[in-house]
């Protein structure tokens, strides 16, 4: 196994240690989940680079980095509606995991026929909401746990603004999520409609 599929499997394997570190409500195991969340997205960023610039591309890593990509980002956004701190609604969580899902598979669809489908510049800022807004607001958790500590009369202030900014911003995230699913649809038309006939 190559170097970047070492930090494919590596990335799948930190999603999962993220999700029980996250179970625990302490802010130690927050803050290493944080890390840890901010660790597996830099593999996302260098095994692709890393793969390309080395000529190291392999069907095994075509297939597995977006699957890594999609339980990364299904676990943060999972337990980051777990979190008391945060207000993020069911139907948001769902409808960013429902995009990343049902786009990774219309592309193993159309790969399976030879057809490749590249990301577009809606998927790629997608991406960077997503992961922004579990940088933003797990970070913005652990300092709740610290304030609750610290100086506790602000807490309940932090924690308003918190859940009501969470709220807003997951929603903007599951707008942008959506329409770039959309967009992903309407440029790829031609292309899912051909790999589907076949």
């Amino acid at each position: 196994m190559n170097l970047p599929n070492k930090l494919t499997v590596a990335r799948m394997v930190m999603a999962f240690a993220f999700v029980a570190l996250l179970s625990f409500d302490h802010v130690v195991c927050l803050a290493l989940g944080y890390l840890l969340f901010i660790a597996a997205s830099i593999t996302d960023i260098i095994d692709g680079r890393i793969a390309r610039s080395r000529n190291l591309v392999t069907n095994f890593g075509k297939l597995l980095d977006p699957v890594a990509d999609k339980i990364l980002i299904a676990a943060a956004f999972t337990m980051a509606m777990l979190l008391p701190d945060l207000m993020l609604p069911g139907w948001v969580v769902v409808s960013i995991i429902g995009r990343e899902f049902l786009v990774t598979g219309a592309r193993s669809l159309a790969a399976s026929e030879g057809i490749v489908i590249a990301a577009n510049r809606w998927g790629k800022l997608k991406a960077v909401f997503q992961m922004g807004y579990i940088y933003v607001f797990l970070g913005l958790v652990i300092v709740n746990r610290i304030i609750e500590v610290a100086a506790p009369d602000w807490l309940a202030y932090m924690e308003l603004a918190v859940r009501q900014a969470s709220l807003w911003a997951g929603i903007f995230v599951a707008g942008i999520t959506i329409y770039s699913g959309y967009q992903f649809a309407l440029i790829n038309w031609r292309a899912l409609r051909v790999s589907s006939a076949l």
